[in-house]
């Protein structure tokens, strides 16, 4: 069964290991990411499905050649050939998958390959970002009434909302958004991650990240801002594929596991009860001392009492109320002063 609702109602982060392109076109390394990935404490696994016929077209006109970044100089054609996961494959990385406890995810790019996940078995559909603005995709996903996953990356408010609304139309309410930068590497003052408390404020949706920074400190941040999802891309340490300049290695995976497990503890609250660790410090707080001895019926002033630690007298609120007031009992220097040399109960 597909964990993600599981995970998010617990309030868990559901974490999601990204394979894309990183096998490096051997099916051999699709499988130990996915080893690699049940390993380092990941969730589910996801692919892409695809081929260069399904996404684009062979056409060598200037609109399919890519311009500057990771992929300067392909052709959409070529690079989509070489960085697609093989049909043949899935299923093998989805019994992989159920062998090793993960969820298998995938992103299908077209009708054809909603259907072959359908067939597969497959439990939720992954929207890529670039597949955002296209509608008929999202509706007739959403149709097959499994769990969506959307990313929001380039979408703007309006066109989020019309892939949500698709789902809507398609009586699916089983929705997941992703705020996404898609840029690659993403860089830190382009990823607006307070977007995400907005986001959910604003679809009534849950909400996680795709995170295409470095590092784990987006994700961290990410979660801290309230996302309940979060994806990264992985690769095996020297397999170079079209993603692996933007992505972890599986050890560095296992390290942003940890840090955004820290970090969505760290988060927790509001909660202002002492935790057992703070009760016992609360012994060296400051409070009243006498710091000169003090007989019967003399005065307290600020000679003869100071705060100071430790915190065994009574709060340093009640040094004006004292100061004046004579003494009921003989008091050494060092004693704290108690409730009775007040003169009153103090209340709890």
């Amino acid at each position: 069964m597909f964990r993600l609702f599981d995970k998010i109602n617990r309030n868990e982060v559901y974490f999601i290991a990204e394979m894309s392109a990183n096998h490096g076109g051997d099916i051999e390394n699709a499988l130990e990411i996915v080893r690699r990935s049940a390993e380092a404490g990941a969730d589910c696994v996801k692919i892409q499905t695809y081929t260069a016929d399904t996404l684009t077209i062979d056409c060598d006109k200037e609109y399919f050649k890519i311009k500057g970044g990771l992929w300067d100089g392909y052709k959409l054609y070529d690079l989509y050939k070489e960085a697609g996961t093989p049909y043949e494959w899935h299923e093998s990385i989805k019994r992989e998958c159920e062998k090793y406890g993960l969820d298998f995810l995938s992103t299908p790019f077209d009708n054809t390959a909603v259907d072959f996940l359908d067939d597969l078995g497959t439990e939720a559909y992954k929207i890529a970002s670039f597949e955002l603005v296209d509608i008929p995709l999202i509706e007739y996903a959403a149709s097959k009434g499994k769990p969506m996953i959307i990313s929001t990356g380039m979408g703007n408010i309006e066109e989020i909302w019309n892939a949500i609304d698709a789902c809507r139309r398609a009586r699916n309410e089983q929705i997941v958004l992703l705020k996404c930068c898609s840029e690659y590497p993403a860089p830190w003052e382009d990823m607006h991650l307070a977007n995400i408390p907005d986001m959910k404020e604003r679809f009534k949706v849950p909400v996680g990240l795709s995170d295409h920074s470095a590092g784990s400190l987006g994700a961290v941040v990410g979660v801290a801002l309230g996302a309940c999802v979060v994806e990264k891309h992985v690769m095996l340490a020297g397999t170079a594929s079209a993603d692996s300049a933007f992505s972890m290695t599986m050890e560095e995976y296992a390290s942003m596991i940890q840090d955004v497990k820290n970090a969505k503890i760290a988060a927790s609250g509001p909660d202002y009860t002492l935790t057992e660790g703070e009760k016992k410090q609360t012994a060296f707080r400051r409070s009243i001392f006498a710091v000169k001895d003090i007989a019967p019926g003399e005065v307290f002033t600020m000679n003869n009492i100071r705060i100071i630690r430790p915190g065994n007298g009574i709060a340093p609120i009640y040094l004006k109320e004292l100061i004046g007031k004579k003494s009921g009992r003989s008091i050494s220097c060092g004693e704290p002063i108690s409730e009775k040399d007040l003169g009153r109960d103090i209340a709890k």
